[in-house]
C-alpha cells in the first residue's frame, strides 16, 4: 500500500473450500417449464378444469401451448389463440417437461474474481509495487485484481479504495468485496474476502500475498464494487 505499512496478519495457506465456494451461491440455476402438445383431432378448452365449465374455445392436433399452471384430475391451464382456459391432458396431449439454465452473472463475476486473485498467493509484498508478478503491496494488489478480473478502476491506496462501492455488513459481506483495517484513524490496509471466513491480502515483505482469517484484525468497513 502506497503510503502506510501493511500489518501482518496471521499466516494461513489454505485452498479453496467446498465451504468457501457455497457462499458464492449458485452460478448456474435451472428451471424447469411444461408444454404440452395437442394429440386429438380437437379438444375444447374449458374457463375452469372441468368438463360442466364454459366451453372457451378449441386447439386442434399438432399445436403446441406452453402450460402456464397445473390443477387436479391431469387439468392444466394455457394460453390458447383467444384466452387463457384448462385442457385434460390424457388422452388429448402429451405433457412435455422443457428445462432451461440461467447463468448469474455476478455470481460468476466474483468467483472469477477470487480465483485470479488466488492465483498470486505466495507472491512477494513490495512496498509501493504495483504488480503481483513482481512483487505488490495491499492496495497495490486489491487494485491490480479488480482491473484484471473485473475491469473495474481504483487508486492506489487502502484510504482511497474506501471510499468506492456500497459499503455493506460483516454479515452480508460476499466473496470478491474488500475489507479495511485501520490503524487509529487512519485506514492502513485492504484485502479481498475469499469467503469461508478468510481473505487473500499483501501483507508484510517476510509473509508476502497470503491468506488470513478476516478477523485476525477487526475491520473497519467493507465494500462490494461487484
Amino acid at each position: 500500500m502506497a503510503g502506510a505499512a501493511c500489518v501482518m496478519g496471521l499466516l494461513l495457506v489454505a485452498e479453496p473450500s467446498e465451504a468457501r465456494a457455497a457462499q458464492f451461491g449458485p452460478e448456474v440455476t435451472n428451471t424447469s417449464s411444461y408444454v404440452v402438445k395437442i394429440e386429438a383431432p380437437e379438444v375444447e378448452v374449458h374457463t375452469a378444469a372441468n368438463t360442466s365449465s364454459a366451453k372457451a374455445g378449441t386447439v386442434k392436433r399438432g399445436q403446441t401451448y406452453q402450460v402456464l399452471s397445473q390443477a387436479e384430475a391431469g387439468w392444466v391451464k394455457i394460453q390458447a389463440e383467444d384466452a387463457a382456459g384448462y385442457i385434460r391432458v390424457p388422452g388429448n396431449a402429451s405433457l412435455v417437461e422443457k428445462t432451461s439454465q440461467k447463468v448469474d452473472e455476478s455470481v460468476k463475476k466474483r468467483r472469477e474474481t477470487v480465483e485470479y486473485a488466488l492465483q498470486f498467493v505466495g507472491g512477494k509484498y513490495v512496498y509501493g509495487g504495483t504488480d503481483p508478478n513482481s512483487g505488490v503491496d495491499c492496495s497495490g494488489f486489491t487494485r491490480y485484481v479488480m482491473a484484471k478480473a473485473a475491469s473495474i478502476s481504483l487508486p492506489h491506496s487502502s484510504g482511497g479504495q474506501s471510499s468506492y462501492g456500497r459499503e455493506v455488513t460483516v454479515d452480508q459481506m460476499r466473496p470478491g468485496d474488500l475489507l479495511f483495517y485501520s490503524s487509529g484513524s487512519r485506514i492502513n490496509h485492504v484485502a479481498m474476502y475469499i469467503g469461508d471466513g478468510q481473505i487473500v491480502h499483501a501483507s508484510t515483505e517476510r509473509t508476502g500475498i497470503k491468506t488470513s482469517p478476516y478477523n485476525y484484525r477487526k475491520p473497519v468497513k467493507i465494500v462490494s464494487l461487484l
